[in-house]
């Protein structure tokens, strides 16, 4: 597919004749029929919208349903606001791109996303580990559970959750001032993405190569052995409930979540951990969308819409308001 005029590579004269790249071109999907892109720009505009209702509703449930407010729905409620920002991070790009053909974006803007992708995803991994600390608490502490997840514990894990993530991803803000960009303006992907980033750099990369190396296998693998450590402890509990419905329940629970868990840290594992020149060249788009659009999508079905008392607060919310409506 031809770039319009609109899309060339803008250039600004810098020192020594060199030219400074001014905007980046993302060519996710590029080579894709034009009627397929629309196609699928409305598929992805249709996942997007219901991402966001489905995470604002049970943001609006745990508000305003009394049975709700614990420790658990309080999580919840966070990952589901966190949702709705890291899914929007890429995902609005990527419709811009599909439906209209517009795909260059100003080395600003594309820092700019690179960041809040990383912060948010860090953020997350960082609230994943927190929401399996409940699950143990609640599942193998039952009687402490109570006096361990005060409100205040809550709130603090929840603070240190978001700025662990951005405090962690702030050495991205220093990027601008640290990257000169001189040749190919072509990302081959759909959002700013670091690895892309980095291999269109004119500058010697090689130390941010391994701290990006150091850092995403610090954050992936550390929160992805905290999380699978306390769910281990969780199913061991399972093990010894003396009521094979319990049993039962706790398991179908434990295993939507890890099903998602899987979606999230095998996409990541494959791209940020341990990807190869081929995988990022050829298949790190199709990966990307695991965790940039399918994840965020699954999360309220699989922590919140299929728990009966959201289903009841729900039921609960909707008749109320047709009773205003009609009344």
């Amino acid at each position: 597919m031809l770039l319009s005029q609109q899309d060339e590579l803008k250039f600004s004269m810098g020192p020594e004749n060199a030219t400074a790249v001014t905007e980046f071109i993302l060519e996710g999907f590029s080579g894709l029929d034009q009627r397929l892109q629309h196609f699928l720009s409305l598929v992805f505009l249709l996942i997007y919208l219901i991402t966001v209702v489905g995470n604002a509703t049970i943001i609006l449930l745990v508000r305003v349903d009394h049975r709700l407010q614990t420790p658990m729905y309080f999580f919840i409620s966070n990952l589901a606001f966190l949702e709705i920002w890291f899914t929007s991070s890429t995902s609005i790009q990527l419709f811009v791109i599909l439906s209209s053909g517009t795909r260059t974006i100003s080395l600003s803007s594309c820092f700019a996303q690179s960041y809040f992708y990383l912060a948010l995803g860090c953020t997350e991994f960082v609230l994943l580990v927190v929401m399996s600390f409940d699950r143990y608490v609640a599942i193998c502490q039952p009687l402490r559970y109570a006096a361990i997840m005060k409100p205040s514990l809550c709130i603090h894990l929840i603070f240190a959750a978001w700025v662990t993530g951005f405090t962690l991803s702030s050495y991205h803000l220093v990027l601008p001032y640290m990257l000169t960009f001189c040749g190919s303006n072509k990302i081959h992907h759909f959002f700013c993405d670091s690895s892309p980033l980095l291999k269109l750099s004119c500058s010697d990369i090689s130390l941010l190569w391994k701290i990006d190396s150091v850092f995403f296998s610090f954050v992936i693998l550390g929160s992805l052995c905290l999380t699978l450590a306390f769910y281990m402890c969780i199913l061991f509990c399972i093990l010894h409930l003396p009521a094979a419905s319990g049993r039962k329940k706790a398991f179908s629970t434990c295993s939507s979540h890890l099903i998602t868990l899987a979606i999230l840290y095998g996409s990541c594992i494959t791209l940020y951990v341990c990807p190869s020149e081929d995988v990022f060249l050829e298949n790190n788009r199709i990966v990307a969308l695991l965790n940039t659009v399918l994840y965020p999508f699954l999360n309220p079905f699989i922590y919140s819409l299929r728990n009966k008392p959201v289903i009841l607060a729900l039921n609960e919310v909707i008749a109320r308001t047709t009773a205003q409506l009609f009344s």
